[in-house]
């Protein structure tokens, strides 16, 4: 304990400043507009308006101080991590399908300090044992052995036990994730050409030993192509939603003033938070927030152009992409883009898990950008 105490305590080269700074923006502009766009729920259902955001300000707090201490630990150990990290987010994900259901799916565990996401943990996991893989096998990308078969063995049960939650949303983002990796990595584009007509498969296989998914994905597609043909029902979020980003405007109702957060618009606090912030700061509130995604994954591609070798590089891909991804997604369901899918928007949505885990991440990447200029294979 004392070695890693003076590990952590002493002087290291600089992480990316650029990059901590787009960090705890997006950290604090996501608490000012969580809390916003809580409180009315917040006060309605417990009579407490700090409901949602007390906790989720520790979270911040705590998860910040985890990306320092990442930050400082040679991202290297996560060689060794990757593996057993990956068994233990398969073990989660089976324990997660004997809870009880929310909203008709079954994604978090229950435990005496809270909710836990096994999914949050997989992306991580996922992100980890990927770049560890390619990184061994940089050279060898293009043939199915080791471009494309330990991938799969990785990914089918993974997201074979995120369906049954079910979690698509959670599904698509782990495939995208692991897609990237290993196009990046090197593996040949006739393989992408071939899990095409897999994936076409796998929904066939799906619809016929997963007779409950059908009737859940077909809603959601309903909802998606006409949201008012069942404006009470499935239609109900998505219409709030339109409504919630139409009525801010160029400039938005103002801070705190979004008349659809009292309880119109379901979950404001979570999945549909993007639509309150459309609302209280318009089309330039929402802009900014889109900028700063995009400079968080620019400057993420310059770190990784500059990573002293190729796990550090693929490292920080995963996990940048994945927070754009997650971030384009969302949006992508609030504006009716694409059909809801459940999923929140990073560093907005209140959730503890995601917050830590996405502090994290950061936390490995500005660990990669410490070492940045020193070649190592």
């Amino acid at each position: 304990m004392k070695d890693l105490k003076q590990k952590l305590l002493q002087k290291q080269p600089m992480a990316d400043l650029p990059f901590v700074i787009l960090v705890v923006t997006l950290v604090l502009f996501g608490l000012v507009m969580l809390f916003s766009a809580s409180y009315a729920v917040g006060n309605y259902r417990f009579h407490d308006p700090y409901t949602y955001i007390r906790p989720q300000a520790v979270f911040a707090v705590v998860g910040l101080f985890a990306m320092w201490i990442a930050s400082r630990v040679d991202y290297h150990i996560y060689h060794q991590l990757a593996l057993p990290l990956l068994g233990i987010s398969i073990v989660l994900l089976v324990i997660v399908l004997f809870m009880p259901k929310y909203n008709g799916c079954r994604r978090w565990i229950v435990t005496p300090f809270g909710t836990l996401q096994p999914s949050e943990i997989a992306k991580f996991a996922v992100v980890l044992v990927f770049a560890h893989i390619i990184s061994l096998n940089h050279s060898k990308m293009a043939e199915f052995r080791y471009g494309v078969l330990p991938f799969l063995l990785i990914l089918v049960p993974i997201v074979g036990l995120m369906l049954l939650e079910p979690h698509l949303s959670g599904t698509v983002l782990i495939l995208g994730i692991g897609g990237i990796l290993m196009f990046v990595g090197g593996t040949a584009l006739k393989w992408f050409g071939m899990a095409a007509g897999g994936a076409a498969a796998t929904v066939g296989c799906a619809v016929v030993l997963l007779p409950d998914l059908v009737p859940y994905a077909m809603d959601r597609l309903q909802s998606w192509i006409d949201p008012f043909a069942d404006p009470l029902g499935d239609g109900h979020q998505t219409i709030q939603s339109l409504y919630a980003i139409g009525s801010g405007g160029a400039t938005g109702l103002g801070l705190g003033n979004s008349r659809q957060k009292h309880l119109y618009v379901p979950e404001p606090q979570n999945d549909f938070i993007f639509s309150i912030i459309c609302e209280e700061l318009g089309f330039i509130g929402a802009m900014l927030l889109i900028i700063l995604f995009v400079a968080l994954l620019l400057r993420g591609m310059m770190i990784a152009i500059n990573a002293k070798d190729k796990f550090g590089s693929l490292l920080v891909v995963g996990f940048v992409v994945q927070v754009v991804m997650q971030a384009v997604l969302n949006i992508a369901v609030v504006t009716n883009t694409i059909p809801n899918t459940g999923i929140s928007l990073p560093f907005f949505s209140s959730g503890g898990t995601s917050l830590m885990m996405l502090l994290g991440e950061m936390g490995v990447v500005l660990s990669v950008s410490r070492q940045a200029g020193q070649t190592r294979y």
